[in-house]
């Protein structure tokens, strides 16, 4: 497997020497439940306990890279206070930490809006060979070939495991359980169920296709609806609040007689800058992947 983002060392490495923080990983797995899950649908072939301590591990180096580069620089008065140099290595320890436990779901995400990009377009080719006459084996066996990324990979999964004696709906079924996208895994359950039932594929597909596009449709206005008040919230967050708390602070400090620490703005610049790349994120996390 590759190495990991904020992960240090090579990972087996890394495995190796974060082994002293398992105790603790033991103590704190209760509070990701999901990480099982989410391991396996990435396809990170690391049982959860291990995979929270390497977390550990890492957060604790780049905390401790940190202080060890800052310390002298506070010692040598270039650094005016204390409080950045514990500030920043905390927030490193944290940034990494946060980020590799997070990053099997990003890997997830990022399979999700890959399957759901193509499904449409895999699906109307599945239609169009099972409405000429094709079975459905050599239909799948079709879209595997196509250019349709992720999607024909699965159905290239899947067509082999009929080719060595699973059932076609076995096959489906095993297929919808280990694939991340609730559209695909919702679509195959459904064609596993008609060809249970004996019913038309041709008909069957051709409602899918029809329910998915419609579903799409409804995810872009979604998505459209949602970008003014997402917009309004970045402009009171990251202008509006800012510049009339610096303000408010300047007044109240003016009237107290106390002096704001010049270090206040730099943590304040930085969470700044934290926000805005997470929020810029955000917009592109919910932007719909898919083109109807």
């Amino acid at each position: 497997m590759k190495n990991i983002p904020f992960v240090p060392l090579p990972l087996e490495r890394a495995l190796r020497i974060a082994r002293p923080f398992i105790g603790v990983s033991q103590r704190v797995i209760k509070l990701f439940p999901d990480l099982k899950t989410k391991l396996a649908q990435a396809n990170i072939k690391i049982n959860a306990r291990e995979y929270l301590s390497l977390a550990l591990f890492s957060g604790f180096f780049w905390f401790l890279i940190t202080f060890c580069l800052l310390f002298p620089l506070n010692i040598l008065k270039i650094l005016p206070s204390i409080l950045v140099t514990l500030f920043v290595p905390v927030s490193m320890f944290a940034l990494a930490f946060l980020y590799i436990i997070l990053y099997p779901s990003l890997i997830v995400t990022r399979r999700v809006r890959q399957l759901d990009k193509n499904l449409l377009f895999a699906l109307k080719h599945l239609l169009i060979q099972v409405k000429s006459g094709v079975t459905l084996f050599d239909g799948m066996v079709s879209v595997s070939r196509g250019d349709y990324g992720l999607v024909s990979k699965e159905f290239g999964k899947c067509t082999k495991n009929i080719s060595t004696g699973t059932p076609e709906v076995d096959a489906i079924n095993d297929m919808a359980i280990k694939n991340p996208s609730l559209y695909f895994r919702r679509i195959l359950w459904q064609l596993a169920n008609s060809m249970k039932a004996g019913a038309d594929i041709g008909d069957s597909l051709n409602a899918l296709v029809e329910n998915l596009s419609n579903e799409q449709r409804v995810e872009i206005r979604r998505y459209g609806s949602q970008l003014n008040p997402l917009a309004l919230m970045y402009m009171m967050f990251t202008v509006i609040i800012p510049s009339l708390g610096i303000t408010f602070l300047f007044i109240v400090s003016s009237f107290a007689g106390l002096s704001i620490p010049v270090d206040m703005f730099y943590i304040l610049l930085f969470v700044l800058i934290v926000f805005q790349v997470l929020f810029i994120g955000l917009i592109k996390s919910r932007r719909p992947a898919f083109e109807v």
